[in-house]
């Protein structure tokens, strides 16, 4: 079962992070996040929300030239495994990282994943962060799907916090979209 997309427009790399930092209150051990989006769209950004938002160690940065990073928790929350599957060409490498003896103990981000770990897991989320075609402008558009039963009763839940956070009105929100 697919769910979405939902679209969020995100100002700032602040909004991205908060967008990171919200998403991590529903995040448990197991959970798997696909990241797709081009270079400096701030998948990276949305990771140190995520990383903030569980509470891990040490300062989350790009794992581009070690492929995969772990964070452990500060708390008694998962890890954060970061990944960042640029330079991977198949799924057979990504399996090498072992990535799945983390997993059950862990929330997984893959940067540039998708189509290579999304065997991993039935329940997960993919997002797609797009930047504005107008080089002026940093607005991105940030695109969820949910996939998988996990996502089903949570998806909701998440979107009142990003309307919290950000000062949105939901109900706006949801009218806005009908207009499309």
């Amino acid at each position: 079962m697919n769910l979405g997309p939902i679209r969020i427009a995100v100002s700032t790399a602040e909004d991205m992070h908060t967008l990171g930092r919200d998403l991590a209150r529903l995040l448990l051990p197991g959970d798997l996040i696909i990241l797709t989006g081009e270079l400096g769209a701030g998948k990276t950004q949305l990771t140190q929300g995520i990383g903030e938002g569980l509470d891990v160690q040490g300062a989350v940065i790009s794992p581009t030239f070690v492929l995969s990073r772990i964070h452990r928790s500060s708390g008694t929350g998962p890890a954060l495994v970061h990944v960042d599957a640029y330079r991977l060409a198949s799924s057979y490498e990504v399996d090498d990282l072992d990535l799945e003896q983390e997993m059950p103990f862990s929330v997984t981000v893959v940067e540039w994943g998708k189509g290579l770990v999304d065997h991993l897991s039935e329940n997960r989320l993919e997002i797609e962060i797009l930047r504005s075609p107008d080089i002026e402008n940093e607005t991105r558009s940030v695109e969820i799907m949910a996939v998988g039963s996990r996502w089903e009763s949570l998806i909701d839940q998440w979107q009142a916090f990003i309307n919290e956070d950000m000062g949105r009105d939901a109900q706006a929100d949801a009218q806005g979209d009908s207009d499309d």
